[in-house]
């Protein structure tokens, strides 16, 4: 439907400098459409004085869940599953992030299964949606558990699964954040949900609709077993990411809905990795996404100047590293 446009567009971006490539559109004298950069230095300027106040977009109330960002996902939550909506771009992204989230577990945990290659492992798929990527790692033979906030996607995701059989015993959704399920289990209560019960968690797409990242990284400590893996793919926060992410796919060419994003609340690489190993992680790997409007694919690429995939695996901690006594008891 866009491919003309698009075209035209992506001919534009790529063959200009980058002054003139990262831009809104303004009209010259001549009456002819241009990119100005300056007029997005300028909207920016302005989205950064009208919140200045703040330190942050995400506030310190030691909760995820922003009411916001429920309240538009709510209104699509009947929409997950149609491939040539507002969630075609994700559906695309599972050709690298299943691949991605696949090979970097059986680095760690051998196949044994042919066919079921994550046999035997529990996933935790947070901010679900649908299940747009828990069904594929359910069918790789994965236990998955899909969460999400918005019960209406948790409604479409129990339908959609529904009708596959190969599911029914392998995946489970629950209308939840991830700090009531990081809670459960403390007093010996749910303790199937409780810490350390997860082999890896998925977080897709989703920690740039976030409250509070502090919070999401010590939940996915709390909850993932020691040695764990923590997979995400979001967005940095570059000048980039804005032209691209806000500009182009929300303002101009409408792939994804306007409002979708707030650019205050991406994150780059370096700040995640630091936020990360302050939780208990080591980020083992960093890779940048590409998405193509024209051809509806995604590729991997060596910038991480818009979208990225980070694999980062929770640290085996000694419960007592200086305590003389447990490590005489050890060599005894």
């Amino acid at each position: 439907m866009y491919s003309n446009k698009l075209s035209r567009l992506l001919l534009g971006l790529y063959s200009r400098k980058a002054a003139a490539v990262c831009g809104v559109l303004a009209h010259s004298p001549t009456g002819r459409s241009t990119f100005s950069w300056a007029a997005v230095c300028e909207e920016r300027t302005l989205r950064l004085q009208s919140s200045a106040c703040l330190t942050s977009t995400r506030s310190v109330s030691k909760t995820t869940v922003d009411p916001d960002e429920v309240k538009k996902f709510q209104s699509l939550a009947s929409k997950w599953w149609d491939e040539q909506g507002e969630f075609g771009a994700l559906h695309a992204m599972n050709d690298l992030r299943v691949p991605f989230i696949r090979d970097n577990l059986l680095n760690v945990h051998r196949a044994r299964h042919p066919g079921k290659p994550l046999a035997g492992l529990r996933i935790l798929d947070v901010g679900c949606g649908g299940g747009l990527l828990t069904e594929p790692l359910g069918r790789l033979g994965a236990d998955v558990l899909g969460i999400d906030p918005v019960e209406n996607s948790i409604g479409t995701a129990q339908l959609h699964a529904s009708y596959d059989p190969d599911l029914h015993e392998r995946v489970c959704y629950r209308a939840c954040t991830l700090e009531e399920l990081s809670a459960e289990g403390e007093g010996g209560e749910e303790e199937e949900q409780g810490a350390g019960q997860f082999d890896a968690i998925v977080a897709s797409e989703v920690v740039e609709h976030l409250a509070d990242l502090e919070t999401f990284a010590f939940c996915c400590s709390h909850v993932l077993k020691p040695g764990g893996s923590l997979f995400i793919t979001t967005i940095n926060k570059t000048n980039l990411s804005y032209v691209l992410g806000i500009v182009v796919a929300e303002q101009l060419l409408r792939i994804v809905p306007s409002g979708t994003h707030d650019w205050e609340k991406f994150i780059s690489p370096v700040e995640l990795e630091r936020l990360l190993e302050s939780s208990g992680f080591s980020v083992e790997s960093v890779q940048g996404m590409l998405y193509n409007p024209v051809s509806g694919a995604w590729s991997w690429t060596n910038s991480t100047a818009i979208n990225y995939a980070l694999h980062a695996v929770k640290l085996t901690e000694d419960p007592h590293p200086e305590d003389p006594a447990h490590t005489a008891a050890t060599h005894s």
